[in-house]
This record gives structure tokens, C-alpha cells and sequence, in this order.
């Protein structure tokens, strides 16, 4: 195995070359993949009706393709799930990934194609490790298998000679043999469909294994790694997994888990990545040891960027940005046009730039995500970092939460309401929910004006809620496992008062 890992971590560092070569010229490398996904799709129903034929310029490009939700390019993407082929991309599509969302019920279907698999998808996997590796290269990651958690597929009701699935699912099932080798669990037990039992019987093969590293979302990793504490006996996940030097990780933020994890593998060899891999495509690495929550925007994907400021995104014809005209410290929303057919699509996700040279991104929020019943705007970044300050201050760890407005009454004044599931309680929940507020104010300058003298908005109010309560919820919704999660900001009570029904706290506002 030494001989095997030091192969593989030399063949691994080679495509650092490539990822340095879009560092320098990121401009160059986005305009020539642009020209290559409107040439190669000119053909299509799609390219045909916007005349990509004759497209010479990103600027000709959004004049005449219009920003697209979903909902818009549902119709599209309806009929290739029925069996038309050229509809958005000239390839053919066999795969959908398959993404609830969490802004509503409505499941979402976005096309994979060959080359979105091959080139994005994997291509992110590749040079996840790449970058890895260059970073820790006394690292014995190959010497052992990589633990990941998938979702499901199942075919398509619209055409059974094609599948929807999980995103991870479908990158699971399609992966080479090589690569098949090199993880945990089996394929049969890592794409069941039923969480509780997944979860028994990964717990059951995968502690007999050499496990060096894992990936999947930290609150589904986390709720597997404390059943195999439960089952083994052990006191922390070192004692089964010795080997154990990497955890990979997406789809929600890690600081507020941060703590949680340390406590389970408190070993000092125990490094984390972030990566930003969507059911639209792989986006982001974070390629930096010291840095946490950013990642190097990977731009030779076949997925050209553009961006829209916030202020603009409820314009009907917003001002869109190109990467040469982002400015570091500001959100925006992000628009893809993929190697899958995606076109000048919201992918529903807002970043932040921490650097344009080369260009790094931390995820601010989802455009639907946030609290502004009152003009404070508070987003999801704001949320996670008085979160972890909160928890910091009192000794506090968090497994889940939710928050939700308190609106306006006949005298009565507004505010937030926060229902946090604790993995170990704070010290002092007044003291939480002070810091909470405070941190919110140091960090929000319309959060503290409308905070000033309670005129606008009172303290926050924060409920613990009781354990297992979000799963529970989870679980009502039919959302255990895979990419599921739970919103963390609204601006509308739904999710609260679901999440309050299911807690037993019953509050009503």
C-alpha cells in the first residue's frame, strides 16, 4: 500500500500545473470555454432559438439570453427527461440530478451530461486530491479508502431508460472501477434508499475498514460517526479509524460543526476541506492550508460565471457582472452557463470574494435564505458567524438551526425567533442569546439600526430544542440523508412553526 499511495499521490500532483495555469490567466480560460459551450450547443433547439450560431461576445450573449430560474427552463428540461435529445445540450442525457432544494418541496431535475459528469464533476473530485496533496505531501491518504456517504437513484417516471438520483448517487454509480476500489462502503449499501438501515449497514462494513478519509454533508457524516461510537463502544473515532486524516466537506457550512467534530476526532493530524459541489456542477476547492470557508473558484469546468450584485437581484433585467468585474468583500448571486445546457442559470447560492488574484469565494447564503422583515437583512454568513461566537462564549455545541421573524402586532414589536438543537448546552442560554445578538450587531450595521432602543426589533429569542428534533423533521418531510438540509434563515414562519410542531414546544407567535 505505501508503493500504491506513493503512485497515486505523484500521478495526483501533475494536474496542479493546470489549476495554476486558470490562477494566472483566469480571464483568457473563461472566455475561451464561453466560445466552446455556445459553438458546441449552436445546434441545439435552444442555441437555435438565440442564435448562438452568430454569437461572437458575452456581451452579445446577454442581450439575447435571458436570466433563467428553474422555472424557466423546466419546459427544456421536461422534455429531454422524456426522452428528447438536443434540447439544451447536444449530448445525450441519461442522468438527472435530483435536488429538493430547501426553498421549497418541489423536487428539481438538472440534466447531467457526459461532459459535465466527466469534465466537472470528477474533474472537481481529481483535483480536490490534487490539491490535497500538494498541500500535505508526507500524506498516507492512499493507503487506505475513502468513506462517503451517497443518496439514492431510481429511474425516471418520464423515460426508464434514464435515472434521477442524488447528485452523489450519480457520481457514485458511474464511477470507474479504479475509483470504486478506493471507497467505502459497497456500492449496494452506499445508494440504498432507506436512511436508518443505510446507516446500520454502513456502520457494520465500514469499522472493519482501513478508513483514511471521508466526504458528505457534516450532518449526516456526523449522525453516522456517532452511531459507530455508539455501536463500537469506542470514546472517539481515532480508536476505530486510526489512519483517519481527512474530511471533505459541503452543502452547508462547517465553522458551526467545527467544534462538533473535534470533539469526536480530537487527533491533531486531522485536517478539513471545504468544496463546493452542486447537483448543478462542481464550482469551488478550498486550496489553502490556513484558510477556512474559502475556495479557489475552479473555472476550467465548462461552466462560465457571470454575477449579479444584490441590490439588483429582484430586477426584472438585472445588471450582470463578468469575473473582471467583481469586486472583493461584496455578495452576489451566482448565474452558470454549463457544459450540461444550464443557460445564464441562478443556481440560487450568493458568494462573497476574499480575493480576485486569484479569485476565492466563501458562500454567503441562498438568494431565497435570509431574514429582512424589517429591512436588516440578515443573511446566512451573518447567521453562522454569531452562531459560532455564541457557542464559543459558552461552551455551547450546535447539531442544528433555524430561524424565522417574529412580525409586528398591535403594540407590540418585531424581532427573530431561534430554534437551535444542541449537541451540548450552553452554559447560559441568556448569556447565548446576548452574544448572539451582539455579534449579529457588530456584524450587521441595518441588523443594529434597527436594533437601536428596541424600536424596530427586540432581543432574539432562542429556543433549545429538544435532540433528534430536526432528523424528526427531516424525516416528516422525507428528506433524510443525501444533500438534504435544513434552511437555516427565512423570511416567512414556515419552517419554524413546522420545526416547533415537531419539537414540542409548540410556540406561537
Amino acid at each position: 500500500m505505501e508503493i500504491f499511495n506513493s503512485i497515486v499521490t505523484w500521478v495526483m500532483k501533475k494536474r496542479i500545473h493546470q489549476i495554476d495555469l486558470f490562477r494566472k490567466y483566469p480571464h483568457d480560460v473563461q472566455e475561451e470555454l464561453f466560445q466552446n459551450l455556445i459553438s458546441t450547443a449552436k445546434g441545439t433547439e435552444f442555441g437555435k432559438k438565440y442564435g448562438y450560431s452568430d454569437i461572437r461576445s458575452v456581451e452579445q450573449f446577454q442581450e439575447r439570453v435571458p436570466v433563467s430560474a428553474y422555472e424557466d427552463l423546466y419546459p427544456y428540461i421536461e422534455r429531454v427527461m422524456k426522452g428528447e435529445q438536443n434540447i439544451l445540450w447536444p449530448s445525450k442525457i441519461e442522468w438527472f440530478a435530483k435536488s429538493s432544494g430547501t426553498t421549497n418541496a418541489r423536487s428539481k431535475f438538472i440534466p447531467v451530461s457526459p461532459e459535465s459528469l466527466e469534465g466537472c464533476h470528477y474533474k472537481g473530485g481529481k483535483d480536490m486530491l490534487s490539491i490535497y496533496v500538494n498541500n500535505y505531501p508526507e500524506t498516507k491518504l492512499f493507503s487506505g479508502k475513502g468513506l462517503s456517504i451517497g443518496g439514492s437513484h431510481h429511474p425516471n417516471e418520464f423515460n426508464s431508460k434514464t435515472s434521477c438520483g442524488d447528485v452523489s448517487a450519480v457520481i457514485m454509480q458511474n464511477l470507474p472501477i479504479w475509483a470504486e476500489a478506493m471507497r467505502t462502503p459497497p456500492l449496494k449499501v452506499a445508494l440504498m434508499d432507506k436512511w436508518e438501515e443505510k446507516i446500520e449497514k454502513m456502520v457494520e462494513l465500514t469499522v472493519q475498514e482501513n478508513v483514511t478519509s471521508m466526504s458528505g454533508v457534516p450532518t449526516w457524516t456526523y449522525v453516522l460517526l456517532k452511531r459507530i461510537l455508539e455501536v463500537t463502544g469506542k470514546k472517539d473515532i481515532t480508536e476505530v479509524w486510526p489512519n483517519l486524516e481527512l474530511f471533505t466537506h459541503g452543502a452547508v457550512a462547517f465553522g458551526p460543526y467545527r467544534q462538533l467534530f473535534k470533539e469526536i476526532i480530537p487527533s491533531d493530524k486531522m485536517n478539513y476541506l471545504e468544496v463546493y459541489n452542486a447537483s448543478e456542477g462542481f464550482f469551488g476547492i478550498q486550496d489553502q492550508r490556513d484558510t477556512q470557508d474559502e475556495m479557489l473558484l475552479m473555472l476550467d469546468y465548462g461552466v462560465y460565471y457571470e454575477f449579479i450584485p444584490m441590490d439588483q437581484l429582484e430586477e426584472e433585467y438585472p445588471k450582470v457582472l463578468k469575473l473582471d468585474q467583481v469586486e472583493v468583500g461584496k455578495n452576489y448571486a451566482i448565474l452558470i452557463s454549463t457544459n450540461a445546457g444550464l443557460w445564464r442559470y441562478k443556481i440560487g447560492d450568493t458568494v462573497r470574494f476574499t480575493s480576485i488574484g486569484p479569485y476565492r469565494i466563501k458562500i454567503s447564503g441562498r438568494t431565497k435564505h435570509f431574514m429582512n422583515a424589517f429591512g436588516e437583512e440578515v443573511i446566512v454568513e451573518n447567521a453562522e458567524v454569531a452562531i459560532i461566537k455564541a457557542c464559543e462564549a459558552t461552551g455551547a455545541i450546535i447539531s442544528n438551526f433555524t430561524a424565522a421573524p417574529v412580525y409586528m402586532e398591535s403594540g407590540k414589536r418585531g424581532g427573530h425567533e431561534w430554534l437551535i438543537e444542541f449537541e451540548q448546552e450552553p452554559d447560559n442560554l441568556l448569556q447565548f442569546t446576548q452574544v448572539l445578538d451582539n455579534t449579529l450587531r457588530e456584524i450587521n450595521s441595518d441588523y443594529d439600526a434597527k436594533r437601536q432602543n428596541d424600536i424596530a426589533l427586540q432581543e432574539p429569542i432562542v429556543y433549545a430544542a429538544p435532540k433528534g428534533t430536526f432528523m424528526s423533521w427531516l424525516s416528516h418531510k422525507g428528506k433524510l440523508g443525501g444533500q438534504h438540509k435544513v434552511p437555516r434563515l427565512s423570511n416567512t414562519r414556515e419552517y419554524l412553526e413546522e420545526i416547533l410542531q415537531v419539537s414540542g414546544i409548540g410556540v406561537k407567535s
